[in-house]
Formats: C-alpha cells, structure tokens, sequence
C-alpha cells in the first residue's frame, strides 16, 4: 500500500517540474528586464554594500513571486502559468515607473544609498504583488 501512494504522488513529478522550472525561468526573466527598466545598478550598488537597492530589488523580487504562487495554485496548464506570470511581470515594472513618477527623486535616493528610499519602493512592491496575486483569476 505504502509503495502504491509513494508512486502514486510522484506521477506527478513531471507537472511540478514544468510549474518549477517555469517559474523559476519568469523570475529570472522579471530580474533581468527589472535591473535593465531601473537606470542604476542594483546588483553593483548590493555588492558594495549599500541596503537600499537590496531593500527595492528585494520588494520587487517578492511583489512579483506573490502573484507567480496563486498563479501556480490556480493555472490549468503551463500556458496559463506563462501568461500570467507575464501580467504579473509587466504590472510590477510599472509599479517601480509609477513610483519613480511619484517620488521624483526615487533614483537619486536609492543610488545614494537612502534606505528610506528603497524600503518605500519594497514595500510598494510588495503591496501590488499581494494585490495582484489576490486579483489573479485564470
């Protein structure tokens, strides 16, 4: 009976590597266009020690992996996974464009290393992704 489930659960292996590497693939994509739409360094900026760009890319980071997870819990196929991680994508570089429209010297202030600065944009990133992944409906 035991060997039965065991075998039984990992039938769906396939599935949950798909999902992952999916997943993982659209994280990778969203950190790149992200570092490539923010016109500083943050990978740079991190290395040298600095908690502002941290603060942001990490906010960023979870505000799009939010929406990636109920996307994963709800999709019916890795087409649906695909498309809208990809909405969630695109929603979370606007948030940071919104933000830096908002905040005239969001820029300045994270490269200056202005935690105030990178906590705000975190924290606003981390706020759509609940938003977004609390909206998604495939």
């Amino acid at each position: 009976m035991f060997k039965h489930d065991v075998f039984e659960s990992l039938s769906t292996l396939p599935s949950f590597g798909a999902y992952l590497g999916l997943s993982l693939g659209l994280t990778a994509l969203f950190l790149l266009l992200y570092t490539l739409v923010t016109p500083y360094n943050e990978i740079r900026l991190i290395r040298q020690g600095q908690a502002a760009p941290a603060l942001s890319l990490g906010g960023a980071l979870l505000g799009f992996v939010i929406p990636l997870t109920a996307v994963v819990r709800s999709c019916v196929s890795p087409l649906d996974l695909l498309v809208w991680g990809m909405i969630a994508l695109v929603i979370q570089l606007l948030a940071f464009l919104i933000v830096r429209l908002l905040i005239p010297g969001l820029v300045v202030g994270i490269t200056e290393g202005k935690t105030s600065h990178g906590i705000f944009l975190g924290v606003v990133s981390v706020a759509m992704g609940l938003l977004n992944g609390a909206c998604i409906t495939p």
